[in-house]
């Protein structure tokens, strides 16, 4: 049996991850107040040169397709939006603070992939069921974090880890509980604990937890992101170390009016978008 100071240890193995700069916390503060202005983000985002280089690499990517050169970044917040401007400096400061390698074997490549898959499917998702814009964003970025918990394991608990990887695929049971019986918590819990350092919104927190059981705390996005996950492991999107797939409980199938089946159905073309979109994990 685990005792809870072996848990404790293990969650505070957050601590380890860099906390975001001060222009990208700034940013994230700035857009969650319902009276911030653009030029408010302006200013903030145009102070940090390297957020400034990757924002505009990225508007200026195949991904938006645009015909002509955006060469700032007021250019940029007309051409991304409020609300997405926040999110893709949150997805750029994620992925610069996140660990690169593991000596645990875990393909952090391939769960990336899947991650921005699961991050797609949200999103479109989310305007399946008709939230908002800036509701659907949301949703893109807690798809692309909800595994962050499996690359704290990958980097400071590698051994673990590669045994929980190797008993979840010997006994085809869900990586998550192979990682509580032999760690003592699971990716979830972690990544839930990351998002709160990172002093992400509690609905974002809320969905990393609970994005294997969506039934214990139903909320819009934590639906969105467990049949999102469903739907990148049966389109076999990316790798997450972990590709069985559930089927989805029945309220959650009641609540979104979807079954596993119906949401993959709503987007065949998700691995087109994938491929385009490969440009945010190469920023």
């Amino acid at each position: 049996m685990t005792h809870r100071p072996s848990i404790d240890a293990t969650l505070a193995l957050v601590d380890n991850i860099p906390a975001f700069s001060k222009s990208v916390t700034r940013v994230l503060h700035l857009a969650s107040d319902l009276n911030c202005s653009a030029r408010d983000l302006l200013e903030v985002v145009s102070t940090d040169p390297v957020l400034t280089m990757k924002v505009l690499r990225l508007v200026n990517s195949a991904y938006f397709g645009r015909s002509q050169k955006v060469t700032s970044v007021h250019q940029a917040m007309v051409t991304l939006g409020l609300n997405t401007l926040k999110n893709v400096a949150l997805s750029l400061a994620m992925l610069g603070a996140l660990p690169k390698k593991s000596s645990s074997g875990f393909d952090i490549d391939a769960l990336w992939e899947h991650s921005l898959a699961v991050g797609l499917a949200a999103r479109r998702l989310a305007r399946q069921q008709n939230l908002s814009r800036t509701e659907a964003e949301d949703c893109f970025v807690a798809g692309l974090l909800h595994d962050v918990g499996k690359l704290v394991l990958a980097q400071f608990r590698p051994q673990e880890f590669a045994d929980a990887l190797d008993e979840a695929r010997q006994q085809g049971r869900p990586l998550h509980e192979a990682e509580r019986a032999s760690i003592g918590v699971d990716h979830a819990e972690l990544g839930a604990a990351l998002a709160r350092r990172w002093e992400l919104p509690p609905a974002l927190v809320n969905a990393l937890a609970g994005h294997h059981d969506p039934e214990a705390a139903p909320a819009p996005m934590t639906d969105v992101i467990f049949a999102a996950n469903q739907v990148a492991k049966r389109l076999t999107l990316g790798d997450s170390g972990d590709m069985q797939t559930l089927p989805f409980p029945s309220g959650l199938a009641e609540r979104l009016g979807l079954d596993a089946g119906a949401a993959t159905a709503l987007m065949p073309d998700l691995g087109d978008e994938l491929e385009r979109s490969r440009i945010l994990l190469k920023l």
